[in-house]
């Protein structure tokens, strides 16, 4: 028996309204999500596509597996009558799920269309991009106990000056836990601003000296910066 489809290619009635919406597709959509990247609306959406996708591999599997009992492969008897009929309830509570679930997504979707409009967003350096994509994966601002020098380490090791990290934190995209000391190293993590930054549309050209757009928004809460 063939294979279910991996969900890459398996489309869904939302895709193209959801590209619409983001003005990225799906398979970006779900790389943000996975990344820890989106904040909760587009979270619920990312996980109600993801379970619309399969339900709609179980209704194909089961369409196909109908058409495979329909052909002329196997003999006409009972036993075949019996397969047919268990098919044929099987797809139909898929179809019922798939209808669920494409109802979870429309709702979740329509509250994202509704969302006003953003105005035309700043430029942000493809620098800071970078070491937003850093903070994303974790990160901690340190301070040398010899020559009290503050550095920001990374779990990927991606060298962030505290220069950077003031300049991503007075334009809104991070913020830092400063109920820990730096000497023992205080998290860094990103502003509902710095998610949307990674998470908007990107503009072609050359990687190390074009901006992206950042989708103007209110930081989370302010912390006191050293």
């Amino acid at each position: 028996m063939a294979l279910s489809p991996p969900d890459q290619q398996i489309s869904t009635a939302f895709d193209q309204r959801i590209e619409t919406a983001m003005g990225y597709g799906v398979e970006e959509l779900r790389r943000h999500h996975d990344s820890g990247l989106l904040d909760a609306p587009h979270t619920a959406l990312a996980d109600a596509h993801r379970e619309l996708v399969a339900a709609e591999r179980d209704v194909t599997f089961y369409r196909a597996r109908l058409a495979r009992l329909a052909s002329s492969e196997l003999p006409v008897d009972q036993f075949l009558f019996a397969r047919i009929g268990r098919t044929l309830d099987q797809l139909a509570k898929a179809a019922d799920l798939r209808d669920a679930k494409q109802h979870t997504a429309a709702a979740v979707l329509e509250r994202i269309e509704a969302a006003a409009p953003r105005p035309a967003p700043p430029q942000i350096a493809t620098t800071d991009v970078a070491a937003l994509l850093a903070i994303a994966q974790g990160a901690k601002l340190h301070e040398h106990l010899v020559t009290h020098r503050l550095a920001v380490a990374t779990a990927g090791r991606t060298r962030i000056t505290y220069a950077q990290l003031q300049r991503l934190e007075e334009m809104g995209l991070v913020e830092r836990d400063t109920a820990h000391p730096v000497q023992a190293g205080q998290p860094v993590a990103l502003t509902d601003a710095g998610r949307a930054a990674l998470t908007a549309p990107r503009r072609a050209g050359p990687p190390s000296t074009r901006p992206v757009p950042l989708p103007r928004a209110t930081p989370s809460g302010s912390l006191t910066r050293r």
